[in-house]
């Protein structure tokens, strides 16, 4: 058994860079965690993760139905990967992964997003994946903070008690 004395998490820096719902839902959840455990939280939405706070594209983010071999159909069944190319599919499931998300009383995006900067998280934006898809500071929810460089962000990840997660 250790006796050495545990040091508690005091800061946490989530890197999101993949744009489809679970990815971005798993980014939400552990920030607005870290921030009610009452961990700084700072949030860096890179690349295709900028979807989650872009605002014409945030509360409508898709799961991805092909190349996902944990996907399953209701009853567990294993999702065939050639159903997941067919019209409507991809569709017909982020509906009814938000449907189910509903049912649990998750928050919608937009409303996460707010209850992490309300409970003191920050979110930023990527500068290099904000110049390349041709974004602007207005295009982006209210809650980013600002647009940084990745080098800023980890200026903001300094400490002993810093974990950095990407997802």
């Amino acid at each position: 058994m250790s006796t050495e004395e545990k040091k508690p998490l005091e800061k946490v820096c989530i890197i999101c860079a993949k744009g489809s719902l679970e990815d971005v839902y798993a980014t939400l959840v552990m920030a607005n965690g870290a921030v009610m455990e009452g961990i700084e939280t700072n949030v860096f939405f890179t690349f295709f993760g900028l979807d989650g706070i872009t605002k014409e594209r945030l509360n409508s983010l898709h799961t991805a139905t092909t190349g996902n071999p944990a996907m399953r159909m209701p009853g567990g069944l294993p999702f065939p990967t050639m159903l997941g190319g067919l019209p409507g599919v991809e569709a017909g499931v982020s509906k009814m992964m938000r449907n189910q998300m509903e049912e649990l009383d998750i928050p919608p995006v937009d409303e996460f997003l707010e209850m992490i900067t309300a409970g003191g998280g920050t979110i930023y934006a990527c500068k290099l994946a904000v110049d390349m898809f041709k974004l602007e500071k207005e295009d982006l929810h209210e809650e980013v903070d600002s647009i940084i460089t990745i080098g800023d962000f980890y200026g903001l990840c300094d400490g002993d008690r810093t974990q950095i997660i990407f997802t």
